[in-house]
């Protein structure tokens, strides 16, 4: 008599080797490592484009379309993560498109060729973020999605403080710009390394979840209308915020600071950038929504403080700037998990971040253009655009209300 055979045994699922946190920190490593490559660059690529002829107009322009270039392709890119599932491919390609760019700004010698370069590395943002951020969501489930994406947002900030800070001193002993382009390829090896690294010990981010039902606001297949409403205050408010290199155009121009400072008031703006992602991540957890009405508050006061030419208005203005930033992308981000059901997260990141992405490209180039003409000009713009957006908050606190009654 035959012994009927076994059936084969399912194929054996990768384990994951880190805690959730331990896995949030190691990423946050990475990104600290990323920033400090793409981070020191965006430190000073306004006045390096002034040295090769740009106006204030362009400088917005450029920027402001890295800005959008960076966000909204993740139209495509954060469906392409839902589709493929394939989040370690899609972020080791898209950080490894930045971490060659920037280095090679150091050859770019034509204004187009140094701005393709920017943009192109603003791509390498687009391609990676949403799948990265869908792993982070994935481990946030026990952690709390804004303690978790307040926490690698502080990491994040770490490079991003010593990346201009090391283009500072690059500066201050006499090289040029390219030079401290050059010296940041050495954090992008590691980063790259270290990736690779957390991509062994965690080869499943997604088994993290599953373990505890996540808070949601709108949970359902679609973007509904909750979300819609949340992304047309956040454009709002980037609509009416100057990218960093439009602020250190005006310094340069205006010979407010020496060339060597630009880069560490950009650090500056990046402390500001981590505490505030730590501490809003916890306002959010604990709050909600309500503790986004500082977003449009503080990008109000940014030209009252960063287009004069006092030395400690500036410097005031920088940390003013990074803790708008900060929140914008930590809470902002955190908010979106909540918004959008797990398989349409990818889906959910790439449009969020299109849409305000295409607020920051005309919101930058037109206070570019408006500063060209008067300060004034700029910071009337900015100061109504920011009403607007309180008013938009107004709507979205309604909306949300209003979801929650009916459900």
């Amino acid at each position: 008599m035959t012994t009927p055979a076994e059936p084969a045994a399912p194929p054996a699922t990768p384990v994951n080797r880190l805690s959730p946190l331990r896995f949030v920190l190691v990423f946050g490593l990475v990104s600290s490592l990323a920033d400090f490559v793409y981070e020191g660059a965006r430190s000073v690529i306004g006045p390096y484009l002034a040295t090769l002829g740009a106006s204030a107009a362009f400088v917005g322009t450029v920027t402001g379309a890295g800005e959008a270039v960076a966000l909204v392709f993740r139209l495509g890119t954060g469906r392409m993560s839902d589709r493929l599932r394939r989040h370690w491919a899609q972020s080791i390609a898209g950080y490894a498109i930045t971490i060659v760019s920037v280095p090679l700004l150091a050859v770019a010698t034509p204004l187009w060729a140094a701005s393709l370069l920017f943009n192109t590395e603003r791509f390498g943002k687009a391609v990676r973020t949403p799948a990265r951020d869908t792993m982070l969501s994935q481990a946030a489930t026990d952690m709390g999605r804004g303690w978790t994406f307040g926490l690698h947002e502080a990491l994040d900030q770490t490079g991003a403080l010593g990346g201009p800070l090391v283009v500072a001193l690059v500066l201050w002993l006499g090289h040029g710009y390219r030079a401290g382009f050059a010296v940041l390829a050495v954090p992008g090896v590691l980063a790259l390394l270290a990736l690779a690294v957390l991509r062994r010990l965690v080869p499943v981010p997604a088994a993290y979840e599953g373990t505890a039902r996540p808070r949601s606001l709108d949970v359902s297949a679609r973007l509904g209308p909750v979300f819609w409403t949340y992304a047309g205050f956040s454009a709002l408010t980037m609509l009416g915020f100057a990218t960093f290199a439009v602020l250190a155009f005006h310094l340069q121009a205006r010979h407010v600071v020496s060339p060597a400072t630009i880069p560490v008031l950009y650090g500056v703006a990046m402390i500001g950038a981590a505490f505030a992602a730590l501490g809003f991540g916890r306002v959010y957890d604990r709050w909600g929504l309500r503790g986004l009405l500082t977003v449009p508050l503080l990008a109000a006061v940014v030209p009252f403080l960063s287009f004069t030419t006092s030395t400690a208005l500036v410097w005031i203005g920088a940390a003013v700037w990074g803790v708008a930033l900060g929140v914008h992308e930590s809470t902002m981000r955190a908010a979106v998990g909540d918004l959008v059901a797990p398989e349409r997260r990818g889906a959910g990141y790439g449009t969020f971040t299109a849409v305000y992405g295409l607020a920051w490209l005309a919101g930058s180039a037109t206070i570019g253009a408006l500063y060209d003409v008067s300060v004034t000009a700029a910071t009337v713009f900015v100061v109504a655009i920011q009403l607007a957006a309180m008013v938009a908050y107004a709507v979205l606190l309604r909306v949300v209300s209003r979801d929650r009654t009916d459900r």
